[in-house]
């Protein structure tokens, strides 16, 4: 079937773009979030494409004083890949790897219309490879960029300008587990892990990445941290990533973290972040029990929802998947200090030694 995508040099296979190799697993997926200098308002949006579910899902999440409002729209994509829209919220590429829309159509109260422009170029990660025995977990490449937002959001009839807030957008795609569960489990069955840090931080001068995931023990099979002059323009990958964790007592939140590396021209950079409120990326449909990405609503679904982070139990497993919105102090080689905000991402399922986590879900 050709699509409108099939008119852009953009092909990597002889065939149309609308099919996508033969993993039924394969997403092309936009996130976007972005925070009030104060970290008192926040939003998070995501989009994803699923080709062979031949699905387009996407959600709009607006979080103030620990209420969390969604929204959430479902399509089937009719292999139409360049039509990033799904109920009343949509993406559009204004400038490719600089400028980006999003809108919500008023739903439930809520509506926007967002525009991210880029503070630097977007970011290449490593590409995440895991295989669980012989089976395919993931096999991804994403980018990130760190940006300023323009527009507003509208709360019950209530029109909040958004001009100057920061925030973070990626975009990934390949393989990693979509819509329903594989029906045949993995022969023998293995203990699930899974261990994933990500802090996309803004300063005035600077923009700092870290990620890490790693295995029951603590080796890290995909860890980075990037440092990012934006006066000079320059990407620093640093050197030897390093990271030290506190936990809340009876829960697996994270109450506080420092990230350490050292810098490849000499010193070393280190990161103290301190969590604030809790986003719960349920939200946005990450591990969802119902609006979980990929899964199927017939032709069109719009649904909403609430839900208080602040009384959320820790204790569950549910509440394993947060962004924490942190207050970020950075210290440079050369002794200056900076103070900034972003989020810290983690996801933390099964053991994990340096955590004191030895099964699925026991609790610090």
């Amino acid at each position: 079937m050709l699509s409108k995508a099939d008119d852009f040099p953009v092909h990597q296979r002889p065939e149309p773009i609308a099919h996508a190799g033969t993993d039924r697993n394969f997403y092309d997926r936009y996130f976007f979030n972005g925070q009030s200098a104060d970290g008192s308002r926040f939003f998070a949006a995501a989009l994803g494409v699923y080709p062979h579910l031949n699905i387009v899902d996407a959600a709009f999440c607006w979080m103030q004083g620990g209420l969390q409002r969604s929204v959430f729209g479902s399509r089937i994509l009719h292999q139409e890949r360049m039509n990033t829209h799904a109920g009343p919220i949509a993406v559009e590429v204004v400038e490719p790897l600089q400028m980006l829309r999003v809108t919500l159509a008023e739903t439930d109260g809520l509506a926007a219309d967002l525009r991210f422009s880029g503070r630097h170029f977007p970011i290449e990660e490593p590409r995440f490879t895991r295989r669980m025995g012989p089976r395919t977990l993931m096999d991804i490449t994403r980018m990130t960029q760190n940006g300023v937002w323009q527009g507003s959001v509208t709360v019950d009839g209530s029109t909040l300008d958004v001009a100057g807030w920061r925030g973070t957008r990626d975009r990934s795609w390949g393989i990693r587990p979509i819509g329903a569960a594989d029906a045949q489990p993995l022969a023998p069955s293995v203990l699930p892990q899974f261990f994933w840090l990500w802090a996309p931080l803004n300063f005035d001068r600077h923009c700092l990445y870290f990620h890490s995931n790693d295995d029951a023990d603590g080796s890290p099979w995909n860890r980075s941290a990037v440092l990012v002059d934006l006066e000079r323009g320059v990407q620093t990958r640093l050197l030897s990533p390093a990271t030290a964790l506190r936990f809340v007592p009876r829960s697996r939140a994270i109450a506080g973290a420092r990230i350490s590396a050292v810098h490849p021209g000499g010193g070393s950079v280190q990161v103290d972040l301190v969590p604030e409120a809790r986003f719960h990326m349920h939200g946005i449909g990450y591990g969802h029990p119902a609006h979980f990405h990929g899964s199927h609503h017939g032709e069109h679904m719009v649904a909403s929802e609430r839900f208080d982070s602040t009384a959320a139990d820790q204790t569950l497993a549910s509440s394993s998947h947060l962004q924490s919105l942190v207050l970020a102090d950075l210290a440079m080689p050369d002794g200056s200090r900076h103070a900034g905000r972003g989020v810290l991402e983690q996801l933390i399922i099964g053991p994990h030694a340096p955590s004191g986590f030895r099964e699925i879900y026991d609790l610090a």
